[in-house]
């Protein structure tokens, strides 16, 4: 790209968002629970549907690539970075209201916070997502799900965006909701607002569930670790975390990336593990699976830029 448009480009997102919002060759490590990645080309944080509406424009104009980034919760960026835009919604499209049952929240707001919310205003249905490290709208995309709930059980509408600025309101049923998938993904839109409905119920009740579940996820899972959740999605018939210790692969390592031994089903950085040991793991995991029990594990982490 010419410098010419480079600077184009960054004058343009700038009049969008405000200077203080774009940066260009940003860090990805600092963007994903992975701790991993090299930099992107730009990294933008709109506030508000226009402006997010703004910046993709922007990027057809001149061809650019762009993705959108909440915490980055399950997403593993090249070693070589992104030769592209992030725009980020996370640290500017956050806020949450309560309304009766009903809770509104726009894409960026975390989880964790959504599901706090809840239990203050003694509203059931989300205890399942509270130590889900991730944004609404991130949930949302990939119907995240944790200890028997699933988002498309509390998510009454959706409000999203195309690569075209057209917005869409979705209720679930045209989610199309299932495992690890939405409409919102197979079409590539992204999400701006999400509004759930839960039931009233016992504060008491709510906030013991909450710490009955956050000590399974700390006594199951390695949480004293960068990592991106769950690294494989659930083969059907089969558990991907047992597979995979069933393999022999406990403890198996490739650089600073390894099987972890806590819990088999999350690949972790020990310490100064690059995109490539992730990827070679995966697929020596994936491989030995495959050869032992003649099943395929899929990866449930994205993967974002040239590998």
């Amino acid at each position: 790209m010419s410098e010419k448009n480079t600077c184009n480009i960054y004058d343009k997102v700038v009049d969008i968002v405000g200077e203080e919002n774009v940066h260009t060759d940003e860090p990805m490590s600092r963007h994903t629970t992975f701790r991993i990645g090299g930099n992107a080309d730009y990294f933008v944080k709109p506030g508000n549907a226009d402006e997010v509406a703004a910046v993709i424009v922007v990027c057809r104009e001149y061809n650019i690539p762009y993705f959108i980034l909440g915490n980055g919760s399950n997403l593993l960026v090249s070693d070589d970075g992104y030769r592209g835009m992030i725009i980020n919604i996370m640290d500017n499209m956050d806020s949450v209201t309560v309304d009766g049952r009903i809770i509104t929240a726009q894409a960026g707001a975390m989880l964790v916070r959504v599901s706090v919310m809840a239990r203050d205003n003694a509203l059931t249905g989300l205890e399942f997502a509270s130590g889900i490290p991730g944004t609404i709208g991130g949930a949302v995309y990939m119907n995240a799900g944790a200890y028997g709930g699933e988002m498309k059980n509390v998510v009454k509408t959706v409000r999203a965006i195309d690569e075209y600025g057209r917005i869409y309101e979705l209720d679930s049923e045209k989610m199309d909701f299932s495992y690890r998938h939405s409409i919102v993904e197979e079409r590539k839109l992204i999400v701006l607002e999400v509004t759930l409905e839960l039931e009233h119920g016992s504060r008491e009740a709510i906030d013991d569930r909450m710490k009955e579940l956050a000590e399974a996820r700390r006594s199951k899972q390695p949480l004293e670790y960068p990592s991106a959740g769950s690294t494989f999605k659930r083969p059907e018939g089969y558990f991907a975390g047992k597979l995979i210790m069933d393999a022999g692969l406990r403890g198996y390592s490739v650089g600073g990336a390894q099987v972890a031994e806590k819990h088999c089903g999350f690949v972790i950085n020990k310490g100064g593990a690059t995109a490539s040991d992730v990827v070679e793991l995966i697929r020596d995991v994936q491989h030995d699976v495959d050869d032992k029990f003649g099943v395929t594990l899929e990866p449930e982490v994205k993967m974002l830029g040239e590998f």
